[in-house]
């Protein structure tokens, strides 16, 4: 392959074309939980079946990727280390997911833990509720459109109006959603929301059909240092909104007991 050819410039440099195809290859083969196929990978990912297939060898060859019978690939060895020593470096500290299994217990929902990572707050950890609900784009590491999530709006909400805007800078207030909110000054408005009722919600958002509430937890100067989430089918929040809002206050409220008093000590926003 022409290495020319398969660079190109952006406004962040020169990227490689086949690099980022592989890695797309390589997400998409993790998302499908063991069942996909050259075929599947190369219509989903609008890729050729012969630029698919040598993709698709070249991952396989370099431990990735594995190629069961069928023709089906799944994540190889080394992609699973990779992941592990992302959840050694990033991931939440024992208690912090105990509090969130105890979250699960209580509301048997779909439920997430969010903290800092490089100055961004990140999705760490979460467990499937009984109904089975999952947004299928939210997964560990996950960072992005922070102003359509109760995770990110539950901590945003307790910073700076300026350190808020700054790491909005430059980032569209992307629409997922009629009920995105898109304009900077009515999201301000929205994170004063959260400060006076003591969570956040994200009202079908994010994802239509689904709707999350998230409280955070502090450190001992204050900082907000992560959030718990629960997340419900829009039919059950009108029944369940009260009780699932003192669920996360709660999950939030002994969080910040732990660090408050030493018990643990985690990365802060600051």
């Amino acid at each position: 392959m022409n290495d020319v050819n398969d660079e190109r410039e952006t406004d962040r440099g020169t990227l490689l074309h086949t690099l980022d195809r592989g890695l797309q290859v390589l997400e998409a083969i993790a998302a499908s939980e063991g069942e996909a196929t050259a075929k599947v990978l190369s219509r989903q990912l609008g890729i050729k079946i012969g630029t698919c297939y040598h993709l698709l060898r070249t991952l396989v060859a370099a431990g990735y990727v594995v190629r069961l019978t069928g023709g089906v690939y799944d994540v190889g060895p080394r992609a699973a280390s990779l992941s592990r020593h992302l959840q050694r470096r990033s991931g939440p500290s024992p208690e912090l997911s105990v509090i969130l299994t105890r979250l699960h217990n209580k509301t048997q929902e779909t439920v997430y833990l969010s903290g800092w990572q490089h100055g961004t707050p990140t999705l760490q950890h979460y467990l499937t509720g009984e109904h089975a609900l999952r947004v299928g784009a939210l997964d560990v590491g996950y960072v992005g459109n922070m102003h359509a999530r109760a995770s990110c709006k539950a901590i945003l909400a307790y910073l700076p109006e300026e350190q808020v805007a700054a790491m909005l800078k430059g980032v569209p207030l992307e629409a997922l959603t009629p009920n995105t909110i898109t304009d900077f000054d009515e999201f301000t408005v929205e994170l004063a929301r959260v400060r006076s009722r003591g969570y956040a919600l994200d009202l079908e958002e994010f994802s239509p059909g689904v709707v999350c509430l998230s409280a955070a937890f502090f450190d001992g100067s204050g900082l907000p240092v992560g959030s718990f989430t629960a997340s419900v089918p829009v039919t059950r929040f009108t029944e369940r909104q009260a009780r699932l809002a003192a669920q996360v206050r709660e999950a939030g409220s002994m969080a910040t007991t732990l660090l408050r008093t030493g018990r643990i000590v985690i990365p802060s926003a600051g």
